[in-house]
């Protein structure tokens, strides 16, 4: 006679979702200032050190909030989040390794400087082509899921709206003080980190996770 309880391995998964969503929270919340470090160290304060650093950290930061995304989104549409997650999870590794060149040529300058945009993300590719995609899959169906703040949707289309257009004002214009270039990049500095805050409080205060969602 077996002497498991109906349901356990169910409720054991709402548990380890209501788990990761708190790391989730936590860790939404730490890439959001990450962020903002990003934009004051590389639009004010011209400090190519704390720039390159913050740049690794905010997008590796984000990366448990995007998957608690993904699993909360997937039931109104399991290949559209599939993928946008790995457009996502693309997107913040391609970050991550523009931050680490920036962050390791800040640290140990080259002898000869280097003017040509790093090859792994050329002009943001990564950093905003593909996270702005990304974004943009998750907002609408964010949309169509119950249980997100309104907010969520609207904010994160803007965002990943902003992004694409800062990746293409760098590809085409080049020209880093134009206000093509400038200025999605500035609207994507301040609504980026807001939106990672955002979602990081959400999912610390969450009433129930992905799977308790499921279990009703």
């Amino acid at each position: 006679m077996s002497d498991r309880v109906p349901g356990a391995p169910a409720a054991r998964a709402a548990l380890d979702d209501a788990e990761f969503e708190r790391l989730a929270g936590w860790s939404a919340i730490a890439a959001g200032v990450a962020g903002a470090i990003y934009a004051l160290a590389f639009v004010v304060l011209r400090q190519d050190l704390l720039a390159g650093l913050a740049l690794l950290l905010a997008p590796l930061l984000t990366t448990p909030a995007l998957i608690a995304v993904y699993l909360r989104v997937r039931v109104a549409g399991p290949g559209l989040a599939l993928w946008a997650l790995a457009l996502a999870i693309g997107g913040s590794l391609g970050a991550v390794a523009h931050g680490g060149f920036n962050l390791a040529k800040a640290v140990n300058p080259p002898p000869v400087a280097i003017d040509l945009p790093f090859p792994a993300d050329p002009r943001g590719l990564f950093t905003f082509g593909l996270t702005g995609l990304a974004l943009l899959g998750f907002a609408w169906l964010a949309r169509r899921t119950a249980g997100f703040p309104r907010w969520v949707a609207p904010l994160g289309s803007v965002l990943a709206l902003v992004l694409v257009l800062t990746y293409l004002g760098r590809l085409i214009v080049l020209d880093a003080a134009s206000p093509f270039v400038l200025g999605p990049a500035l609207v994507a500095g301040v609504l980026s980190p807001a939106f990672y805050l955002g979602l990081g409080w959400w999912f610390l205060r969450a009433p129930e996770s992905a799977s308790a969602a499921g279990l009703r």
